[in-house]
């Protein structure tokens, strides 16, 4: 029983391979829409400020445990922990065959075994200059719940000790470790409740500011189901806000006063250095540390260079959902 059941596993990792083997294959022209073969449908209003885009059907030539980057930026980033199998046949919407699983691999060991995803460079990541100095920017994708979450901490030694965040995705500040970050989707604690956040850092070594969702976060990401998220950040105006399914959310700052340091005279910028880099599924994409990882699929994922109006939000939502 059990050589059958790993024949099956080889055979379905095999396809999962083919197809995205295929899918990295050159795209011609394109047409309508479409960003290349098995990339989902963009809107042509989008596309000058798709600085990296993630469908998880796109290897990198000769070394398939990294994504080739579809937007301007091309920005490859690497699937660490699983490489290649986490790579799932699941597509978020008819345009898409795969995604991206991550997942915390063994809860009760101190180590780096956890699937995530996304790059690091230690004096930042020049394809990402769309991000220094950015006015605003935004991130949005499919998600999907695939089980518990918060992962246990496995950098604790208490056996029921719980992480107080889950990643999702977003783009690493001018100074990262790994962990900070200048625009991010994510799942974490409010005043000791767990809210569905957009979390901003418009300077790089200073505070943060958090929009929260109202509503409770298994009802907006409940397990089993695809859901199309969006964060935006106006690092000018201070503004933030969050859709699912192309709808904005009810939610509230978090921080109270000023900790964008907006006070003073515009217009006003991220800070001028390159981000880091960018990590999905969890902190820390060079692969050093294990935090706030998240049992759950991606896909389609889009980082924009520009704080998208909620109208174009929902007409991407829409075109997705029809493709």
């Amino acid at each position: 029983m059990r050589s059958r059941r790993n024949t099956l596993v080889t055979a379905v990792a095999a396809l999962l391979t083919a197809l995205a083997a295929t899918a990295a294959a050159p795209s011609g022209t394109g047409t309508g829409t479409g960003m290349g073969v098995g990339a989902g449908p963009v809107l042509p209003s989008l596309r000058p400020h798709l600085a990296a885009y993630y469908d998880f059907e796109h290897p990198v030539r000769g070394n398939p445990a990294r994504e080739r980057d579809l937007g301007f930026s091309r920005t490859d980033i690497d699937l660490v922990g699983g490489g290649t199998r986490m790579r799932t046949y699941d597509g978020a919407h008819r345009g898409s065959r795969a995604s991206l699983q991550v997942r915390q691999v063994t809860p009760a060991t101190k180590g780096n075994d956890d699937w995530k995803a996304g790059v690091y460079g230690p004096s930042g990541v020049p394809t990402l200059r769309a991000f220094n100095g950015v006015e605003g920017m935004t991130v949005m994708g499919w998600f999907k719940m695939t089980g518990p979450n918060p992962a246990l901490n496995s950098n604790t030694a208490a056996p029921d000790d719980r992480y107080g965040a889950v990643g999702l995705a977003g783009v690493l500040s001018g100074d990262s470790d790994g962990h900070a970050v200048r625009g991010l989707l994510e799942i974490i604690e409010v005043n000791g409740e767990l809210r569905l956040v957009a979390l901003g850092r418009r300077v790089d070594g200073s505070a943060s500011q958090t929009f929260a969702a109202s509503e409770d976060w298994r009802t907006l990401l409940p397990v089993g189901e695809w859901v199309f998220l969006a964060a935006t950040f106006d690092f000018d105006t201070g503004a933030m806000a969050l859709y699912r399914n192309g709808r904005p959310l009810d939610g509230s700052y978090t921080v109270p006063g000023d900790p964008w340091d907006l006070a003073g005279p515009g217009p006003h910028r991220a800070s001028p250095t390159d981000p880091r880099g960018i990590k999905i599924g969890g902190s820390f994409p060079q692969n050093t540390v294990e935090r706030n990882p998240c049992d759950c699929r991606m896909d389609s994922l889009m980082f924009l260079d520009n704080a998208v109006g909620g109208d174009r939000i929902r007409a991407q939502y829409r075109l997705m959902a029809a493709h």
